[in-house]
């Protein structure tokens, strides 16, 4: 699973973007390198993996350039088996306004 967000200004140009993956991280137990393929996984390092059933919840801090008044937020979550099989899951566009700043 790959979470990506992405902040715009109204013009349209990016202010921030950033992803994140969740997924189980294993090793052959030798070594803290994280190995790719069912016959070399021996250990798991970590689970970071979205867990059926049970909320996920996540804080990004995005650094807003002075006087930009209002940011467009868009969050997706994909699935990504392997590189370059991307099978979106869901999405979300949402305009912030931004005041008192």
């Amino acid at each position: 699973m790959v979470l990506e967000v992405t902040a715009s200004g109204q013009k349209g140009e990016k202010v921030f973007k950033t992803s994140k993956i969740y997924m189980p991280q294993a090793t052959d137990s030798r070594d803290c390198v994280m190995m790719l393929g069912p016959d070399k996984k021996l250990g798991l390092v970590r689970d970071t993996s979205i867990q059926p059933f049970a909320p996920k919840e996540e804080t990004f801090e995005i650094a807003i350039p002075k006087g930009m008044e209002e940011i467009l937020v868009e969050v997706s979550l994909s699935y990504q088996p392997r590189p370059g099989n991307i099978y979106p899951i869901h999405s979300l566009k949402k305009k912030v306004v931004l005041t008192g700043g």
